[in-house]
């Protein structure tokens, strides 16, 4: 009581609506009071944060994430949060107020567990967390110490998320963070890589087994880095090594859910659950109540870490154990059963002494009592093994998910969601459950739930377009769509690459729909216009136009002027040619002139050599002699090459 006055946070009003009154507990990361919520008068629990991460925004802007998280998620066995905030340098988080006792406390207490009673605790634990997982929340610090036995028998886990906002500031490390306390829960992935999943919650609830089979955690060692350094390179002991006459498949049920390797444990805690129903169900274990003090029993907890925590206040009785010290996040306490005071004891014993007939008639009405217990119990045990154990499972198909994963809940199953795709029925819709309506199973069996994510559909990107036709295929390549290739011709995108779709880009595809992907073969091709009979420059102009190169080559012509376009090669009938083709132009030269040599005085065979070498014609008449004396067109003349020039031959 001395530690409640003097500490400072007792007494105070929180953001003007919970009341601090009395501290539970005290651990690394945060201290645990119960108090009063003034607005709607109930008793709650509230864990402020210790002040070194109340000071870190990365601590507290992922603490607000997490808690939000977790006030989510709303399942029987997960102590519920109700609220979290922030006044005057406190960070706080108001949650459900469980009496009772931590797992942690029942095994120091009562030494290890038998199969069927750690099957009790398991379940329900394993329960709260498949609805965590199912909802995408992690736990990463499953412990003994975080699994509150309720006086009522009712399992709930509690502290989800907060290793994680702890995570957050960067103090978790194995060697100098505050996991240092439960190391011996983490999961290799968790240890190596920093990394959890599920399947890391998995691994910590198969050592929480391990524990309760035997009494104690799997490794031990001098310091937390041993104890990781096993995890890591260690596979988790058979709990038969330690315990003799536990089941192979208990030992093997606990092999499952601690293997190394994250892919080869249950998937999440649902598949855990299931693994551990049908263990049960091929042992033919019976069903046995939760190990922990009951409403009428006299609960004197020693003080303890976490939430569930018994009273710092009270006091353990002589010749009883104490707890372990802890370093875990929050407990709730187990102190409100009132025991008798030594006084009260003294004067009950007493009066019995001295009054032998109120003791006669005492000793009459707790016989009775007795009795009337007993029947109770006997109507309990009879009606749970006979229709109360089973339970029927509920219409859900066509249900709201939401809806229908509390139908089944409040059937007292727990539910495990598939998510699948659907032409026909809705998002979020419920499209089939196994078993069916109507079916009688055990209570906490699995009911697994298929419900709908609507039509799957696919979209291209309009990145694509433009883009190679080999990065085109290797983007495609992972779309489940059937492609079919097409060419086509394009002004502008180049030959080899992609100008489009069929369906066009943003059409919403279905699975293994056909889609036509058209690749450029480069712009049409283009037909030669006739420039024939143009000027040079004018015809270059033309067919440049077009897209064509030009080329140039001239030749004689006496028919057409120099500078004069005679054709094309290839001419305008030869039909399209492909853009950028050369095409040439044929230009006039005009006639061929060549001057006419002068061969007057020169004897016959001389002049007709020399005209002939000059590419004329010669046509020589004789008159008695054989000297030229007269040619036509006279010496010097321009005449077209090939023309006739006439010599006359004579004599002087």
């Amino acid at each position: 009581m001395e530690t409640t006055l003097l500490d400072p946070v007792v007494g105070l009003v929180l953001e003007k609506r919970y009341r601090v009154e009395r501290r539970l507990a005290r651990g690394g990361m945060s201290t645990v009071y119960e108090g009063t919520d003034l607005r709607l008068d109930r008793r709650v629990a509230i864990k402020v944060m210790a002040e070194a991460l109340a000071t870190d925004p990365s601590f507290v802007a992922s603490f607000n994430r997490e808690a939000r998280s977790a006030a989510r998620l709303s399942h029987l066995n997960v102590v519920s949060v109700s609220d979290q905030g922030e006044d005057d340098g406190f960070v706080f988080l108001v949650m459900e107020l469980v009496r009772g006792q931590t797992l942690r406390a029942v095994i120091h207490e009562n030494g290890r567990l038998s199969p069927e009673q750690a099957f009790a605790v398991l379940a329900p634990t394993l329960s709260g967390l498949s609805a965590a997982h199912r909802t995408g929340l992690i736990h990463r610090d499953v412990k003994p110490e975080n699994i509150l036995l309720s006086r009522d028998g009712v399992v709930k886990v509690a502290d989800f998320g907060l290793a994680r906002a702890v995570a957050g500031t960067g103090t978790t490390s194995v060697t100098n963070g505050v996991l240092l306390g439960t190391v011996a829960y983490l999961a290799p992935e968790q240890i190596e890589r920093g990394t959890a999943d599920a399947r890391s919650d998995v691994y910590a609830a198969g050592i929480v087994l391990y524990e309760m089979l035997t009494g104690k955690p799997p490794y031990a060692g001098d310091s937390a880095l041993s104890v990781a350094y096993q995890h890591v390179n260690n596979d988790v002991p058979l709990p038969s090594r330690t315990v003799s006459g536990i089941p192979t498949a208990i030992d093997e049920l606990v092999s499952s859910a601690t293997r190394r390797d994250p892919a080869a444990r249950p998937l999440d805690a649902g598949a855990f659950l299931a693994e551990l129903f049908d263990v049960s169900t091929d042992l033919g274990m019976s069903r046995v109540t939760v190990p922990v003090r009951y409403r009428d029993s006299p609960v004197q907890s020693p003080p303890m870490s976490g939430p569930g925590a018994a009273d710092p206040g009270s006091r353990t009785p002589p010749g009883s154990r104490a707890a372990p010290r802890t370093h875990q996040t929050a407990v709730l306490g187990a102190v409100a059963g009132r025991s008798s005071s030594p006084d009260e004891r003294g004067l009950s014993s007493t009066t019995g002494r001295n009054l032998g007939s109120p003791r006669r008639r005492r000793t009459s009405r707790i016989a009775l009592a007795l009795v009337l217990v007993l029947a109770v119990v006997a109507g309990g045990i009879g009606w749970w093994f006979g229709s109360g154990r089973y339970a029927v499972t509920p219409e859900v198909v066509g249900f709201a998910e939401a809806a229908a994963v509390q139908a089944v809940q409040d059937a007292g199953l727990d539910p495990i969601v598939e998510e699948v795709f659907s032409e026909t029925v809705a998002a979020d819709m419920v499209i089939s459950a196994d078993p069916g309506a109507g079916a009688e199973i055990m209570r906490g069996s699995t009911v697994n739930l298929q419900v709908s994510k609507g039509p799957e559909r696919f979209l291209l990107d309009e990145a694509l377009l433009g883009l190679p036709e080999a990065d085109v295929s290797t983007a495609l390549a992972g779309l489940p769509i059937a492609v079919i290739r097409a060419e086509g011709f394009h002004e502008t995108v180049p030959v080899g690459s992609v100008i489009g779709f069929d369906p066009a880009v943003g059409t919403e595809l279905r699975r293994d729909q056909q889609i036509t992907m058209l690749v450029s073969i480069g712009p049409e091709p283009r037909v030669i216009p006739d420039v024939s009979g143009m000027a040079q420059g004018e015809a270059r102009a033309a067919l440049e136009a077009v897209g064509f190169a030009v080329d140039v080559r001239e030749e004689f012509n006496r028919d057409v002027a120099a500078g004069i376009v005679l054709t094309t090669e290839p001419a305008p009938d030869a039909g399209p040619q492909p853009v950028g083709a050369t095409i040439i132009l044929v230009i006039s030269k005009g006639p061929d002139l060549v001057a006419v040599p002068d061969v007057i005085g020169k004897d016959r065979d001389t002049a007709i050599a020399e005209l002939e070498a000059a590419g004329f014609v010669a046509d020589p008449t004789s008159f008695l002699g054989n000297r030229v004396t007269q040619q036509s067109p006279a010496p010097g003349e321009l005449a077209e090459r090939g023309s006739t020039v006439s010599i006359l031959l004579s004599f002087f």
